[in-house]
């Protein structure tokens, strides 16, 4: 038989274990969070986030190439929630804090690219550059 007040202490363990459980998912969304991944493939090296986003792309000898794929992607990406705001008023245009809930999420996961992020203007050609543009273009 259990005596008085040991409910009580089976309900304290209980939360004491929830609580426990609750930090440590805390602690892994946060660790979760920072993970990054970085694969190379011959000149290309890519990292992505926890996302799966890339954050980096390195292509050896290009890297005037490789910050205008990056920022040309991270473009494209800040245009996306207008896109989804547009395709949400036309579907579920009722149901605004819906709309505002995910646009949101969508605004704060592709910002639009900073200054910082712009590329450097583009060298001057020579006959020598190898671009991979057409022999057209010369």
């Amino acid at each position: 038989m259990t005596g008085p007040g040991s409910s009580s202490a089976g309900i304290d363990a209980w939360v004491a274990q929830a609580k426990a459980k609750a930090e440590r998912y805390q602690e892994m969304r946060v660790q979760a969070q920072q993970i990054s991944v970085t694969d190379t493939e011959g000149p290309v090296t890519v990292t992505i986030d926890s996302s799966g986003n890339v954050t980096d792309l390195r292509i050896k000898d290009h890297d005037e190439l490789a910050r205008a794929v990056l920022l040309t992607m991270r473009r494209a990406q800040a245009r996306l929630p207008e896109r989804l705001a547009e395709v949400m008023a036309e579907t579920i245009g009722d149901d605004r804090q819906t709309a505002d809930t995910i646009v949101g999420n969508y605004r704060a996961k592709f910002p639009e690219p900073t200054i910082e992020e712009k590329p450097p203007p583009p060298r001057p050609r020579t006959d020598d550059d190898d671009d991979f543009g057409s022999v057209m273009d010369r």
